[in-house]
């Protein structure tokens, strides 16, 4: 069990070192990454190295019995790079080329940029292959910068030129008929950059995963380079999540030898707990059975984006064993030490300002004790999943969509939030997944789909299982084009409905059985469904066709989990968050409340406020 964190010892006088190694110890802490911000020490000068600090600091490391994940410095390049290639600075959608100053501060598809990045990968790789405390390597920093510049254009056009083969293939996929687009020479093409009104939205989603592929190279090309030093040492790279990150982690996740996510909750309590389930789960699906790490997360605080909430007490040890439970190998922090200054010199670290003679650090150690003890391997037990697809997301940003209030994520939030709360433990799937092994598939706001992935869900309902789709799910095709027909496009024939028109919603529609709708409503038609809920006017808002529902409204979670009960499956209050993986069962009290849960051999075990307990599952 890998617990540690970020640890940046040259932002620290040397006569620190050996007491951060000697704190380290006394945590329990057994992994560090090492090395992601410092490109500038490493290469003071073009072509000119310094190794001598890094030697010390791995040797001290090594001494201490603490294992290094080295990273490749390339989410920062020196301010000497900067200066030396303007060209390879970002260029945002407006035009305004970006300047040194902050990290990130480059454009992936700039060759100086490339070039650069590999050199100094080879460098470290050189000089620390055969270290002993080399544990794995870490390439990059969060993935997900954007550049529009003309390297950019460049390589974009490549890429659809590999993608569609021809200009006339290209043309039907975007719908360039439309606002007299068409292209007639791939030289015409470009990122989309600002313009007058809305975009071309089959461009728009089409950059997006361009990027992710062009960044997925940046990281297979550091990879490959430091596997033919090592290749008996796993090499990962932190996935960051947010509507701003153009990677589909999906997809990246099979270019990892483990997966590790950086997790920072948008709120605390119930928020933090619930968002915590959600990406420990997203990680863990991820990584499909293999290893994944919990790679960062702020030991002291919580940051909402307007203020930063310190944790309560015992809530820095619950957030970490609610990913264990879920399925991580590891949990680690950024960062070690809080900085005395630069941009993050408010983020929370693992040794706070106030140093090791603090409550957090004492709950930092009391951790380290925990996971040290703690026996967590085998699979999690998950019997429902919930559709997820980077694609559909990007798509459902587009601005020209009936509602601005239309949010995938919020959907997707929602339908694992209710099984969160009703003590289901959920896999996220993509479309093309198999998913026979699940009792029940949600499907929410799955805008974006193929013919091949629409027959998938077919078939899953024929073969018994139940699908519960929300509303404005396949609507459009892979290239973000409208269905004909009637909506909800490919998926009406399983659905049994056929949608005749939208209506987004100013304010809450009453549904039959006590439900209420908000934000869309949809004029149904029953095309072999039968009606489980009704508008107002008596047409359909719920609709079954054998084990396919159909929500056309958003509703609470409350009317969420009704409909889930009328599938069939069991929705009781879970106070208490229950997770089975392999032979153990973790029970986590996030409450202020003492709840009784079914404990070893089922008899009654009693959980105060705020404790977790392991103990072996039962299988009733």
């Amino acid at each position: 069990m890998f617990y540690g964190g970020d640890y940046n010892p040259e932002q620290w006088p040397e006569h620190v070192w050996k007491e951060d190694v000697a704190l380290m110890r006394r945590a329990g802490v057994n992994l560090v990454t090492v090395g992601v911000f410092s490109w500038a020490r490493l290469e003071p000068a073009p072509g000119v190295h310094d190794f001598a600090w890094l030697d010390t600091v791995m040797d001290l490391l090594h001494e201490g019995g603490v294992q290094v994940d080295l990273a490749t410095p390339t989410a920062a390049p020196p301010p000497w790079f900067s200066l030396l290639h303007p060209d390879a600075l970002p260029v945002t959608a407006e035009g305004t080329r970006l300047t040194h100053g902050s990290r990130d501060t480059y454009c992936v598809c700039a060759p100086p940029y490339r070039e650069a990045s590999l050199g100094i990968a080879r460098a470290l790789a050189e000089r620390y292959h055969a270290h002993p405390a080399l544990a794995m390597w870490h390439v990059h920093n969060e993935y997900g910068t954007w550049c529009h510049c003309d390297h950019v254009a460049a390589a974009f056009r490549s890429w659809l030129e590999r993608r569609y083969g021809t200009l006339r293939a290209l043309n039907e996929a975007w719908t360039t008929s439309f606002w007299s687009q068409h292209y007639s020479a791939w030289e015409q093409v470009l990122p989309p950059r600002a313009t007058q009104y809305l975009p071309n939205p089959s461009h728009a989603l089409d950059f997006r995963r361009f990027l992710s592929d062009e960044l997925l190279a940046h990281f297979t090309a550091q990879r490959d380079l430091l596997k033919s030093f090592t290749p008996d040492l796993p090499v990962t790279t932190n996935f960051v999540f947010g509507d701003w990150v153009p990677v589909d982690h999906h997809r990246w996740a099979r270019e990892v030898d483990l997966v590790a996510i950086d997790h920072y909750p948008s709120g605390p309590g119930a928020t933090a707990v619930e968002e915590g389930a959600f990406a420990a789960d997203l990680a863990r699906s991820w990584a499909d059975g293999r290893p994944w790490l919990l790679m960062e997360q702020a030991a002291g605080v919580v940051y909402t984006g307007a203020r930063m909430v310190t944790k309560r007490p015992g809530e820095v040890v619950r957030h970490s064993l609610q990913h264990v439970a879920r399925g991580a190998d590891g949990v680690l922090f950024f960062q070690w030490r809080a900085s005395r200054g630069g941009a993050e010199q408010w983020h929370s670290g693992m040794v706070p300002h106030a140093g090791p003679d603090s409550r957090l650090f004492r709950e930092v150690c009391e951790l380290g004790e925990l996971l040290g003890r703690t026996e967590a391997r085998g699979e999690v037990a998950a019997e429902v999943a919930v559709l997820w697809d980077a694609e559909a997301w990007w798509a459902l940003e587009s601005p020209g969509l009936p509602s601005r209030e239309l949010r995938y994520l919020d959907a997707v939030r929602q339908a694992h939030r209710v099984l969160y709360r009703h003590g289901h433990t959920a896999d996220f799937a993509a479309p093309s997944a198999d998913l026979s092994r699940y009792r029940a598939v949600l499907v929410p706001s799955l805008y974006l789909i193929s013919d091949a992935d629409a027959a998938r869900l077919a078939r899953y309902v024929e073969a018994g299982g139940i699908l519960v789709v929300s509303f404005f799910s396949g609507v459009a095709d892979e290239h973000a084009r409208v269905r004909l027909g009637g909506h909800p496009g490919a998926l009406r024939e399983v659905l049994g409905v056929r949608v005749e028109e939208f209506h987004p919603l100013e304010q809450p529609v009453p549904l039959t059985h006590g439900l209420t709708g908000t934000l869309w409503s949809e004029v149904v038609h029953l095309e072999g469904a039968t009606a489980l809920a009704d508008y107002p006017d008596g047409s359909p808002a719920i609709t079954r066709r054998q084990g396919a529902f159909y929500l056309s409204t958003r509703l609470d979670d409350a009317g969420y989990a009704w409909v889930l009960r009328q599938a069939g499956l069991p929705m009781p209050d879970a106070p208490v968050e229950l997770v089975r993986r392999g032979g153990t069962m973790f029970a986590i009290n996030h409450t202020d409340r003492a709840h009784t849960v079914a404990g070893p051999g089922g008899a009654p075990l009693q959980l105060e406020p705020g404790q977790t307990r392991t103990y072996p599952a039962h299988t009733s």
